[in-house]
């Protein structure tokens, strides 16, 4: 058997990963989006689905509203005395844990704060002996500083800040700039921290090995791009595997496509992790293209992307870009989204519109076919499907003067409105809207089979990479809505 990188063509960006027995549990970065944190699930490390998300909504008041790029960074997940759990980076107000005794029911915690602080990201603990120790790197927006690793030292419960201040443990400044994404383990004698550096489009993966756990630490890049197409492969997960074998999970950015996800097999060389393809013992591993599987299991898992609507909840692949609400839609005979009003974002540029029902991109090319029954009812209701990324189109049917019209939109993050290109009245009862996206990223927006003329270039959104979907929205007091029948995504 024989599988291709990546394993996972989604943006799961910033992985983390553990197994327990013979099953492997994957976190992941969520940002602004939620549900937040994805956790998914594998048996052999190429077909994963997912399970559950870590929250419902972000525990901040300003996440209600959308927050490009905020929100939940990349996080760790452990496991330690019979509980999972995940630490998870909110660069703007500090370091918060969640925890559940049941990976597959999903039973997480509300998220509580272990460490307060503007700029402390990537956080990883380990538990050496009776104490706790958790690594973080720094976000420069914020803290003003990179390239450093520091190390606090907590309660076992990860319910306390012991130290109350960071120590520094490690200074890439001359040699692993931008050093960031640190992951703790521990291997024979030795307390490895796997951390990429370089930048997340040209960088390589690092690993730190020392005997101490406040160091000194040496390093070495255990995997880079050298001759392969497959650039700035870190930021990830080291995975022991049963026999004594290892893996490494990390991400790639592919612009639009986001941050997607590769496996590489793992050699401990010399008491180093090397990753990929291994021409030289004394340098960095290569990224393989493809590989035979390091687990010989077949699995029927894969991640949703397309939805009928015939479950009583919302399919695992929809996501909103601000804490989602009961009451933006209901689940009967198909999908209602309600022309929700939100503040003054219901009057501006949709980018602001936290009522996106929003999946990500799954294969390089595909087309999308969602039939909404219309049942808008006052000036300014809308339904719609969208692109979003900093730069977006959509088209939309929109209660104007008494008439519906069918609208084709664009807009930017840095626009405060979006700009009509297409506008004409509309009265029938219903419509399929479609969307037609090729690789690299060229769309084109129509509906009831035909395509308007104009062709768009995806782009990614902030730190994600470009997501489409549904919404509904309208003005004070709307009572409409759009009845999605169905939302079907094939490749092509």
């Amino acid at each position: 058997m024989i599988y291709e990188n990546p394993i996972i063509l989604s943006d799961y960006s910033d992985p983390d990963v553990i197994r327990r027995g013979n099953s492997y549990y994957m976190v992941a970065s969520s940002f602004n989006h939620t549900p937040g944190i994805p956790v998914l699930k594998s048996k052999n490390l190429v077909d994963w689905k997912i399970i559950n998300y870590v929250y419902n909504e972000i525990p901040f008041e300003r996440f209600n509203n959308v927050c490009h790029g905020d929100g939940a960074w990349a996080p760790s997940i452990r496991f330690h005395n019979h509980k999972f759990y995940v630490c998870i980076p909110f660069p703007d107000e500090g370091i918060y844990v969640s925890s559940c005794t049941d990976i597959d029911k999903g039973d997480w915690t509300r998220p509580w704060c272990l460490i307060e602080g503007k700029g402390l990201e990537d956080p990883c603990p380990i538990w050496i002996k009776d104490k706790c120790y958790l690594v973080v790197g720094f976000a420069k927006s914020r803290a003003g500083i990179n390239s450093i690793l520091g190390l606090f030292e907590v309660s076992s419960d990860l319910k306390e800040n012991i130290s109350k201040d960071y120590k520094i443990i490690f200074d890439g400044h001359n040699t692993q700039p931008t050093i960031e994404g640190p992951k703790f383990y521990q291997y024979n004698d030795y307390i490895y921290i796997m951390a990429p550096a370089g930048s997340v489009k040209t960088g390589w993966q690092t690993c730190l090995r020392s005997k101490n756990i406040y160091g000194p630490y040496e390093e070495k890049i255990v995997l880079m791009q050298n001759d392969s197409k497959i650039n700035g492969p870190h930021q990830g997960a080291l995975i022991d595997l049963p026999n004594n074998e290892f893996a490494f999970i990390h991400f790639q950015d592919l612009g639009v496509y986001g941050r997607v996800v590769h496996l590489q097999p793992v050699k401990f060389i010399n008491n180093w992790p090397i990753c990929g393809i291994i021409k030289d013992e004394l340098l960095a591993g290569t990224p393989y293209l493809r590989h035979d599987y390091l687990i010989p299991k077949k699995s029927n898992y894969k991640i949703p992307v397309s939805d009928e609507f015939s479950d009583n909840k919302l399919s695992y692949m929809w996501q909103t870009p601000a804490n989602i609400k009961n009451d933006w839609y209901k689940l009967d005979e198909g999908l209602h989204l309600y022309c929700y009003y939100h503040n003054d974002a219901s009057n501006k540029a949709l980018n602001l519109i936290p009522n996106s029902f929003l999946t990500k991109i799954v294969y390089k090319s595909f087309s999308v076919k969602t039939l909404c029954l219309l049942k808008l009812k006052n000036e300014g209701d809308e339904v719609g499907l969208e692109f979003m990324g900093n730069e977006y189109a959509y088209i939309s049917v929109k209660r104007i003067n008494g008439n519906n019209h069918i609208q084709l939109k664009s807009g930017a993050f840095n626009q405060e409105n979006d700009i009509v290109l297409e506008d004409y009245i509309y009265n029938r009862d219903s419509i399929e809207f479609i969307m037609k996206f090729k690789y690299p990223g060229i769309y084109q927006l129509g509906f009831n089979g035909e395509y308007f003329k104009n062709i768009f270039t995806a782009k990614p959104g902030r730190w994600i990479g470009g997501k489409y979907g549904i919404y509904a929205k309208g003005l004070k007091n709307s009572n409409g809505e759009g009845l999605f029948q169905y939302f079907k995504v094939k490749r092509f």
